[in-house]
């Protein structure tokens, strides 16, 4: 199914708007009747795998330390490198983009599941209940692939930035339910970025979950965000709870 209509599909399954709390207040949405979970997209960096890229100084890296603060001022929510050099010279991409990719690369070295309790127990919960496990990244098709390897642990689709256009885009989240076959208010999108995964959730027209473990989004800086999940946790271990309590979880 194209994605152009899938997602008009998706606007007219859209699941109610949770109360309007403080976005640290949100941990769990209520309702007198259980919406079907059909399938859970996750996001990798941060979110199964411990945090190991320094985006910091990458950030400072490609865009030298005046032009970093200067932007990191005006998007207290975070920098979206991937979409702003995409308005620079084709040098200055390439260069940018081979300064990302040794950051990356250097990640991999470190690469790490979440602790006990968190991705692999999780990912065991859900296969039990045969709701489908997908996965979204930023990050390059290698990661994804070492990821599968190191720990055995499988998700399809598995997208990478290869992908395009990638999040906060709806696209590669309304691919996955179109090869799935579901509707997007059928599908749980959970990340730890307010303004990549929830806001590629949101605007597919899923459900929404995001994972904090150090209390970062209960800041003064987020206070007065527009985009609230539908969810929040601070571990991958409170995900099977909520799901429980929340959704019907039959196959």
């Amino acid at each position: 199914m194209p994605s152009s209509l899938l997602l008009l599909k998706s606007v007219l399954f859209l699941h109610p708007k949770p109360h309007s709390f403080p976005l640290s207040h949100i941990t769990a949405m209520s309702t007198q009747t259980k919406t079907r979970l059909r399938g859970v997209v996750f996001d990798m960096d941060g979110t199964l795998t411990v945090p190991v890229i320094d985006f910091s100084s990458m950030y400072k890296a490609v865009l030298g330390e005046t032009e970093y603060r200067r932007i990191r001022q005006e998007n207290p929510s975070g920098i979206d490198i991937l979409h702003l050099i995409e308005s620079w010279s084709p040098d200055e991409q390439r260069k940018a983009n081979e300064t990302i990719l040794d950051f990356e690369r250097r990640g991999l070295e470190r690469l790490q599941i979440m602790p006990a309790a968190g991705a692999a127990e999780l990912c065991g919960f859900l296969d039990s209940k045969k709701i489908r496990r997908g996965l979204i990244t930023r990050n390059v098709k290698q990661a994804v692939d070492l990821y599968h390897q190191r720990f055995d642990i499988m998700f399809s689709p598995a997208l990478s930035r290869e992908f395009r256009p990638y999040k906060p885009d709806p696209a590669p989240l309304l691919h996955i339910c179109s090869t799935w076959d579901v509707q997007p208010n059928e599908v749980m999108m959970v990340g730890d970025s307010l303004k990549d995964d929830v806001a590629c959730g949101k605007r597919a027209g899923a459900f929404t979950c995001l994972l904090d473990e150090k209390g970062k989004y209960d800041s003064d800086d987020f206070a007065k965000v527009d985009l609230e999940p539908d969810f929040k946790v601070a571990s991958l271990a409170e995900v099977h709870s909520l799901l429980e309590t929340n959704f019907d979880l039959m196959p």
